[in-house]
């Protein structure tokens, strides 16, 4: 055979070759670029109450909505709610159990750190239950053991460390229970509203639930409730709030995680911008 055929064998084959090799790697990086868009497109699913303000609602005013904005927009995700009731029979444990935990969504927001019924993120705040009373009276409150306690109307959001507070002090058949956390009708705005009508003369509740109207109520004092007590073991009236997500799912914890370290300076001035105050 000629050497001139030979050569042109040889580079058809290896042109050949070169095209099966290129053929092979742009499938690929088709794939690949398939797969990143795939990753891209899931949304994060977040369950949240349609109608609970401060907290969140449906046109996406509340404190959680603005948290899980943040996160989905640093995961570069869509974010794709599940609405379900919080305040509906059986609480939020059961909210957990009908959303959660039956993977309607991924994570929640504002859950207590450390909490049973999932896996938790590290807290993002900090906050506590507060004392409010308006400023004119001049009360000299600063624990659960003040005097004064004895001698006032007391509010106070009913099944909650501060209504088993009372109940330890035997102060509470002459105070007010309000059922903001279990009774859909109502509004953290209601117990509010009770103290300035004079229903009651001090309110005991979780500064984020009125944090975001207390703007609308100047002449309204608010000290912190400090996990301290005169005799006995201390109380805890302050709690790290974390993000919560399905036993087992610790890749997304881990995710989340890294937002909050990363995005901590802006998720805290959301919660500023909502009113919620850090606890101590």
């Amino acid at each position: 055979m000629h050497p001139s055929t030979t050569l042109n064998k040889l580079l058809a084959s290896r042109i050949l070759k070169y095209m099966r090799l290129r053929t092979t790697i742009v499938l690929m990086a088709f794939a690949g670029l398939s797969m990143i868009s795939s990753a891209q497109a899931a949304p994060l699913r977040v369950c949240a109450d349609p109608d609970y303000l401060p907290y969140s609602n449906r046109a996406g005013e509340g404190f959680e909505n603005k948290i899980a904005e943040a996160v989905a927009k640093a995961f570069g995700e869509k974010l794709e709610y599940t609405w379900e009731n919080t305040r509906a029979h059986g609480g939020f444990p059961e909210f957990l159990g009908r959303t959660l935990e039956a993977n309607k969504c991924d994570v929640v927001m504002n859950v207590p750190y450390g909490s049973r019924e999932e896996l938790t993120t590290q807290p993002y705040y900090v906050s506590s239950y507060v004392f409010v009373f308006k400023k004119n009276r001049n009360y000299d409150i600063q624990t659960m053991d003040s005097a004064v306690l004895k001698r006032i109307k007391i509010g106070f959001e009913s099944d909650t460390p501060v209504e088993n507070g009372l109940k330890m002090r035997g102060l509470v058949p002459a105070a007010m229970a309000f059922d903001v956390g279990s009774d859909s009708s109502e509004s953290p705005v209601t117990m509010l509203n009770a103290l300035e009508k004079g229903e009651i003369d001090v309110l005991i509740t979780w500064q984020p639930a009125v944090g975001a109207f207390l703007k609308q109520h100047p002449d309204l004092e608010v000290v912190t409730v400090p996990n301290e007590r005169v005799l006995g073991s201390p109380e805890q009236y302050t709690f790290p709030m974390s993000m919560g997500v399905r036993q087992g799912d610790e890749s997304l914890r881990k995710r989340l995680d890294d937002v909050i370290a990363r995005q901590q300076s802006e998720l805290t001035s959301i919660l500023h911008e909502h009113g919620v105050i850090e606890g101590r």
